[in-house]
């Protein structure tokens, strides 16, 4: 019997290795993608800012000055809001909120929506009947108005905003998981692993959540921007952030009857909105096309 022994050269050559080179090819797609680039440039920028923002913001985003309206200048670069407060150094901070709402809230609705669509499509009968009527439930509600419902349920607060935008996200994600789920629990691996005495849990997790990842990592990367943006919304209704707290859609509502006199004061908190939404998008996209198995590098 002869054996072939592996040369450095063939040990760590990863066009020998499917996993590699699958991962390698989606890398390339991703990168060929100039939005998806601008897209994460973007996104790393407000990370990185919301996470030094005492070292970057020129002034206490909670501390007035008797300078209230100031138009943008070189003292203060996005000017002052009508307490006097600088607006720049507040959307810096604003950025932890609304970063960390849009990433709170799509993992919780990524985890419990991806469970109990796993749970459906894997075990289907009465199991699939009972979990898919309670997201039918849930989505006979639009995002808002059951992020409304869950509001005016437990009040008024941000954690109280990352939740209800988090159970919104569930029918969603369940949706999704449970379509995955249908079509690859039929597939011979599948069928191998239970002959050889996995768990259930085992296949599951293991098996078919891998496989199944993919569409779901695109959908929260896409629902982030999302959920910013509605749990801004809430907070410019008076329903998330409360004051003093530097929050994007609450420094939104704060300028909304200064819109003539100072336009800044809401034009600068929208902006920084629109640019995470935006990036979100991009990067969402980029990630469809990256993890598309039809997609091929020329």
């Amino acid at each position: 019997m002869t054996t072939t022994e592996l040369t450095p050269s063939t040990r760590f050559d990863t066009s020998a290795n499917p996993f590699w080179e699958g991962l390698r090819r989606r890398v390339v797609l991703f990168a060929r993608n100039r939005g998806a680039l601008l897209g994460v440039a973007l996104l790393l920028m407000w990370i990185l800012l919301a996470v030094f923002a005492e070292q970057v913001a020129p002034h206490d985003p909670l501390l007035t000055v008797d300078r209230a309206r100031q138009a943008p200048s070189a003292d203060f670069w996005f000017g002052t809001d009508k307490l006097g407060r600088d607006v720049f150094s507040r959307v810096l901070f604003g950025a932890r909120v609304s970063l960390m709402l849009g990433v709170i809230s799509v993992s919780l609705g990524l985890f419990i929506g991806t469970f109990l669509g796993m749970l459906a499509g894997f075990y289907g009968g009465w199991v699939d009947t009972l979990i898919m009527r309670f997201v039918d439930a849930l989505l006979a509600f639009p995002g808002m108005l059951l992020a409304l419902v869950v509001i005016a349920s437990l009040g008024s607060s941000i954690q109280n905003v990352m939740l209800a935008v988090g159970v919104s996200t569930i029918p969603q994600y369940a949706r999704l998981a449970r379509g995955s789920v249908l079509s690859i629990r039929q597939l011979l691996y599948v069928d191998s692993a239970r002959v050889i005495g996995a768990s259930t849990a085992r296949i599951l997790f293991f098996h078919i959540l891998p496989n199944a990842a993919a569409p779901l990592i695109v959908l929260s990367t896409l629902q982030v921007g999302n959920a910013i943006l509605v749990g801004s919304g809430l907070s410019f209704l008076g329903l998330g952030a409360q004051p003093p707290t530097p929050e994007w859609g609450l420094m939104t509502a704060d300028g909304r009857d200064l819109i003539e006199k100072a336009w800044w004061v809401s034009t600068f908190p929208g902006l920084a909105i629109l640019s995470v939404v935006m990036a979100s998008n991009l990067m969402g996209d980029g990630l469809r096309v990256a993890l598309d198995p039809r997609m091929r590098v020329n």
